[in-house]
């Protein structure tokens, strides 16, 4: 099972997309969960997390660089999420599984 977390502002639409697309996932038989915490846990997440792939919502796109950064020195992808993909509808869900998709290890 493969790991994604959204890091997002608060968490509340980031753990919307999460459901969604671990549901999205879980019906193209794909063993790959998503889960969202706020921004203010991210970094910790980030260095002391089993997660695949790290997300950046497109609230908290100020912070990209330097998570970006704290991904380089644990060896994990950060990824930022375009606001077409973070749109909880069926065209958003499925830009975000391609996201996923593409750069998860």
């Amino acid at each position: 099972m493969k790991k994604v977390l959204i890091i997002c502002a608060a968490g509340m639409s980031s753990s919307l997309m999460a459901k969604k697309v671990t549901e999205y996932f879980a019906n193209q038989d794909k063993a790959i969960t998503v889960d969202a915490v706020s921004a203010t846990e991210g970094s910790n997440m980030i260095k002391n997390s089993d997660f695949s792939l790290f997300l950046i919502s497109p609230q908290t796109m100020m912070m990209f660089d330097k998570l970006e950064k704290l991904g380089e020195e644990v060896g994990k992808p950060v990824v930022s999420i375009p606001f077409q993909a973070y749109i909880p509808i069926q065209s958003g869900i499925e830009q975000l599984a391609k996201i996923i998709e593409v750069n998860i290890n």
